[in-house]
């Protein structure tokens, strides 16, 4: 069930208030699962308010790399503006880099050329792949040890009953 914006921040600070209620009798009250509301309320430990409504990670850049497509876009705007101690003052209070920045607006020119960025390989084909290469490096080892055995085998009927070279009958 999706929830608005508006009822999640309700809920947040009921749980986050002074006199805040825990996520278990907040559930009991309201019906949403106690991992719900717990979940919610670690997300908005997460970010703070920032002009507009709009939400940027606490703390300048806790993860960057999770930020929103439109939070990237307003840094890369603004970090246009400015140039030496400016640009670094700017990127310092965001918590970002150099490297970060050019990133993005390397992504970004991309993005407008009509290029296709570089995609790194996805982790769920890569996990795919994987299980379907072990699976077949079992089979396969599963065969080499019935070959093995069955030569064993035809090497001690050999030795028992004789290999037919030596004039003995078989």
């Amino acid at each position: 069930m999706g929830y608005t914006d508006g009822f999640k921040a309700r809920r947040v600070r009921r749980m986050a208030g002074p006199e805040g209620i825990s996520a278990t009798a907040l559930a009991k009250e309201v019906g949403v699962s106690q991992a719900t509301l717990s979940r919610w309320l670690r997300e908005a430990r997460t970010v703070e308010p920032v002009g507009g409504g709009q939400n940027k990670p606490k703390g300048g850049a806790k993860n960057p790399r999770r930020w929103a497509p439109e939070e990237k876009l307003r840094v890369l705007l603004e970090a246009s503006k400015l140039s030496g101690e400016e640009l670094g003052g700017f990127l310092r209070a965001e918590g970002l880099h150099t490297a970060q920045l050019e990133e993005w607006r390397r992504l970004a020119m991309e993005g407008l050329a009509g290029a296709t960025p570089r995609k790194s390989p996805g982790k769920p084909l890569e996990a795919r792949r994987v299980r379907q290469l072990e699976k077949e490096l079992l089979r396969k080892d599963k065969a080499l040890a019935e070959v093995t055995a069955l030569l064993a085998l035809k090497k001690k009927l050999e030795e028992i009953w004789g290999d037919g070279a030596d004039g003995t009958s078989t």
